[in-house]
């Protein structure tokens, strides 16, 4: 599922033979509220145990993320506890390592609580940044030497501790 029309991940699931869906506030004009109505009955509509958040530009609310305790897992892209929570999104994480003078940035997978980037913190991977950085050279780097190995780790991790759980059931 994502919330984004034309995601990436939306075709690599067709690609996979994996049904996917969209649930757009945007285009289905939807406030908050009825944005997560719609995500929740579409999830448990699938039984969906395990949430990966990547690319999600929507902070879900208190009530939303209780519903899912330890359930939800985002990807940010900074090491946490530096420049994240609201307004930390995008470019403006890099944009704020750079303008800052870090010299080591990274990624953060962590679960989702009522605190945006709040959450207890899953796994990260350090990512050093270079002379002649811009917001743009820097995200790909983080993207490629830490996001897309943290979440897919972290994924598998919490789905085995997910199983787990129900097997004791």
């Amino acid at each position: 599922m994502s919330n984004v029309t034309g995601a990436y991940a939306l075709e690599r699931a067709k690609n996979a033979g994996i049904e996917a869906v969209t649930i757009s506030k945007k285009s289905l004009g939807l406030d908050q509220a009825g944005f997560e109505k719609k995500l929740l009955e579409t999830l448990r509509q699938y039984d969906i145990d395990l949430i990966i958040l990547a690319g999600f530009m929507s902070i879900l609310s208190a009530d939303f993320v209780r519903q899912y305790p330890e359930r939800i897992i985002n990807v940010h892209p900074s090491l946490i506890p530096s420049f994240c929570g609201k307004g930390y999104y995008g470019l403006r994480v890099h944009q704020a390592a750079l303008d800052y003078g870090v010299k080591v940035t990274g990624a953060t997978v962590h679960f989702v609580n009522e605190v945006p980037d709040g959450g207890k913190i899953i796994a990260q991977r350090a990512v050093y940044i270079e002379d002649g950085d811009t917001p743009e050279t820097l995200q790909r780097r983080v993207m490629e030497q830490a996001e897309w190995k943290l979440l897919p780790q972290a994924a598998q991790l919490v789905s085995a501790a997910i199983v787990k759980e129900k097997n004791r059931a």
